[in-house]
């Protein structure tokens, strides 16, 4: 064969080796080192298909195996991904996350600043739009439990087992979550008469003004929507503002909103609050008088008694000595030659004895022993004007009103199945009764507060007496009497409570005010009867309010004797 009949090696290798770059890197150096041997001609030729056909037939092998491996990993397996260890992080205990409810208090460390003006230090009053007050089952564990019962001084009695965290959700324990909802079916409430609570909660921070006060007279200069309220008719507006105040913030704290816990009202409960101890003076005494300043502190001490906040104890403490201070001293002595404290008049301590007065200072002196606030031997007193003032009421010579026929039977032989009376005022050291009866709700009310229960000769009567000649028929009624009468009627339970919330509920509720203008949420007051005159929307809308949170605000005293006996 001639030299020229042969291909080239090279391009064989470029025809029998695949397209790759490890086919062309191995015939590239084996025809460097062919082309370089010294050897003859004929045998270089013989070597040269020797080393050719070896070069071809090993390019095919692996040809032949870079195929077959590319098509099995195809139609088998995904190429191998290398996995690097990690190290597992130590496993640390797992806690159970805590939904945050009404109910939680937590203790604020740092207070944040403020623009209000207070006398306390003030605290982050952002608004969260949360209802989580509806959610929650867990009854309060602050304050004291058996503070609205039937113990006197609210250290004795079956109410004492039922102490802070005992078991019991105590005097404000119903005001929140799934507690607030069982105790308004089972009391007797309804979808209508909880949304009336928050139209008029509502319309309370609509009107209240900026220094945080609720005015009676000049609240309707706060209206922003619509036809507006009138002004309010209330003589010596700027005590009366305080007592205002107070009532407004009782409705708030009433259905569970406080100035601490997160909540729609948070603001306007602070802002008021602040108002109020803006307006107590170095000696603890709010406005001029023993009636607004009982509310006042009834307001503080129930907002401590909700959240422990300790910025409140010192300035509720003080207005609780000051109630003590200003209640009248009997200095005739009993029958077993003592002497002591009686009720309150509108002033400084005398003779005189006033139902209404004494009512509200009762009322506070409760919801401060609900923060386990000192009240020293008031309540004691309280109960000798109460027991005093039913005694005078119903006795031979207790004046009878014009159309009375007959003399009422005496204290003394009254039963359950009777019913008796209640005068306005009482002097303890002359046994002179002033005013009329008809301040039955009052003796009712304070009965309850001061040990008499179901059964007792002095509750039945009075809550006949109630029933009879106080239940109202239209919402053009005495509304200070309703209110003290629907709560205490409600302590009375059974078919009392029954027919007593059966009228006057749906009477609250079909009465307010359900516009898309300024008055929407509260109740007109005209013919509202309050002492005989016509005051303003402020006040009618707080009583009736307070009327229709009546099946959260306090337990009922049969309840708690049950949970009593269950223990």
């Amino acid at each position: 064969m001639r030299q020229s009949d042969r291909l080239p090696i090279t391009d064989l290798s470029a025809t029998a080796l695949p397209d790759d770059e490890l086919g062309s890197d191995l015939a590239s150096e084996n025809v460097t080192e062919i082309t370089d041997n010294a050897a003859p001609t004929h045998k270089r030729g013989v070597y040269g298909w020797l080393i050719s056909g070896g070069i071809h037939a090993a390019a095919l092998g692996l040809a032949w195996l870079a195929v077959s491996t590319t098509q099995r990993s195809a139609e088998i397996d995904p190429p191998a991904t290398r996995v690097v260890p990690i190290a597992t992080p130590e496993k640390k205990e797992e806690k159970p996350l805590t939904k945050r409810t009404i109910e939680d208090h937590p203790e604020i460390s740092n207070p944040v600043e403020s623009d209000t003006p207070a006398v306390v230090t003030p605290l982050d009053t952002s608004d969260e739009p949360t209802n989580s007050e509806d959610t929650n089952d867990s009854p309060l564990n602050k304050g004291r439990s058996d503070a609205v019962a039937d113990s006197e001084t609210g250290g004795a009695g079956f109410t004492a087992a039922l102490g802070a965290g005992g078991g019991s959700a105590g005097i404000m324990g119903v005001r929140r979550g799934g507690a607030h909802k069982r105790a308004v079916q089972t009391g007797g409430g309804s979808l209508g008469s909880e949304s009336a609570v928050r139209g008029s909660l509502r319309w309370f921070k609509r009107h209240q003004s900026a220094n945080g006060s609720w005015e009676s007279d000049n609240y309707y200069l706060n209206c922003t929507e619509g036809a507006k309220c009138e002004p309010g008719k209330l003589h010596d507006a700027s005590d009366a503002n305080v007592a205002m105040t107070g009532y407004a913030v009782l409705c708030f704290l009433g259905f569970g909103y406080d100035h601490k816990t997160p909540g729609p009202y948070r603001s306007a409960v602070k802002k008021g609050i602040d108002w109020l101890l803006s307006a107590q003076k170095n000696d603890g005494y709010f406005g001029k008088r023993n009636y607004e300043h009982p509310i006042a502190v009834m307001a503080l001490a129930e907002a401590y008694a909700m959240t422990a906040d300790p910025e409140l104890r010192a300035a509720v403490q003080k207005g609780v000595d000051q109630i003590v201070a200003h209640q009248n001293q009997d200095t005739t002595k009993d029958a077993d030659g003592y002497t002591g404290s009686m009720g309150w008049d509108y002033l400084k301590p005398s003779d005189r004895n006033d139902a209404s007065v004494t009512g509200w200072n009762v009322m506070a002196l409760k919801s401060a022993l609900a923060g386990k606030l000192n009240v020293g031997q008031s309540m004691d007193g309280a109960k000798r004007w109460l027991d005093g003032a039913w005694q005078a009421s119903n006795s031979k010579n207790a004046p009878l009103r014009a159309g009375d026929s007959t003399p009422w039977k005496e204290a003394k032989d009254i039963t359950p199945y009777d019913q008796s009376r209640f005068f306005y005022t009482w002097q303890h050291n002359t046994n002179k009764l002033e005013g009329d009866y008809g301040r039955e709700s009052i003796g009712l009310l304070c009965s309850i507060f001061l040990g008499h229960q179901g059964g007792d000769p002095m509750a039945e009567s009075l809550a006949n007496t109630v029933m009879a000649t106080q239940l109202p028929k239209t919402i053009q009624t005495n509304t200070y009497y309703l209110y003290y009468n629907t709560m205490a009627i409600f302590q009375m339970g059974g078919q009392r409570w029954k027919t007593w919330n059966g009228q006057v509920r749906d009477l609250l509720v079909n009465s307010q005010r359900t516009t898309t203008d300024c008055l929407d949420g509260s109740w007109d007051w005209q013919g509202s009867q309050f002492h005989g005159s016509d005051l303003g929307r402020v006040l009618t809308t707080a009583y009736n309010t307070l009327s229709l949170e009546v099946y959260y605000r306090y337990q009922q005293i049969e309840k708690l004797k049950q949970a009593h006996h269950a223990m």
